[in-house]
């Protein structure tokens, strides 16, 4: 995605998961019907674990520490929580034209992460492995999660990047259907580069700039 992508962008503050997914229930159905432009909602949200409904039951935390709530999008199980900057997209691919939309939601983040001053990559899955979808570092530690759902050409959920989230919510189920995978953040690696971690509002610029949203 680039700046040629008409992308409106939409700056909310911390949101229930159960209100951005009612909220952007709606926007699908008003993107499908053409009474909005295509969208990306930049938020967070109170603490939270969303699983997909392929995600074993081992590997959903055996204590609930926080609330476990069953979502309709790609992917496996994955914390959100503060210091967590959350993409909701909303696009229309019929008008997009042919292209992976997931790929491209991925390249524009790692631009993103560059653009603050951070390398990463994204990954290939081989042939029948878990899925390896979303931005990591090269030296394999996973900074954001990526879970997307198409219907009717239109885009819904979307990314969530760590800036400053607690790494120990990852550790107590298997993230992302991936053991063994370490989580990291933007508040790590900039630690690691011995400079402050960028602000919110720096992340969320970034992120705009590259996946085209004004």
């Amino acid at each position: 995605m680039g700046a040629v992508d008409c992308v409106e962008r939409v700056d909310l503050g911390e949101v229930p998961y159960e209100d951005a997914v009612r909220d952007t229930a709606d926007w699908v159905a008003r993107r499908r019907a053409g009474e909005i432009p295509d969208r990306l909602a930049l938020l967070s949200h109170p603490p939270v674990i969303t699983y997909g409904s392929r995600t074993p039951p081992a590997e959903l935390p055996a204590g609930l520490t926080v609330p476990l709530i069953p979502v309709d999008r790609g992917g496996q199980a994955t914390y959100h929580g503060p210091g967590q900057l959350i993409g909701y997209l909303v696009l229309n691919l019929r008008e997009r034209g042919p292209g992976d939309i997931v790929r491209r939601v991925e390249n524009g983040l790692i631009a993103a992460c560059a653009d603050l001053g951070f390398e990463t990559v994204r990954r290939d899955t081989p042939p029948g492995a878990q899925s390896l979808v979303g931005v990591w570092t090269p030296d394999g530690r996973k900074l954001v999660s990526i879970g997307m759902r198409i219907r009717g050409g239109v885009t819904s959920h979307g990314f969530a990047l760590n800036i400053t989230s607690d790494l120990v919510e990852f550790t107590r189920f298997v993230a992302c259907g991936l053991p063994g995978v370490a989580m990291t953040s933007l508040a790590e690696l900039a630690a690691e580069q011995g400079r402050p971690a960028p602000a919110e509002r720096e992340v969320r610029d970034a992120v705009a700039r590259a996946l085209g949203a004004r």
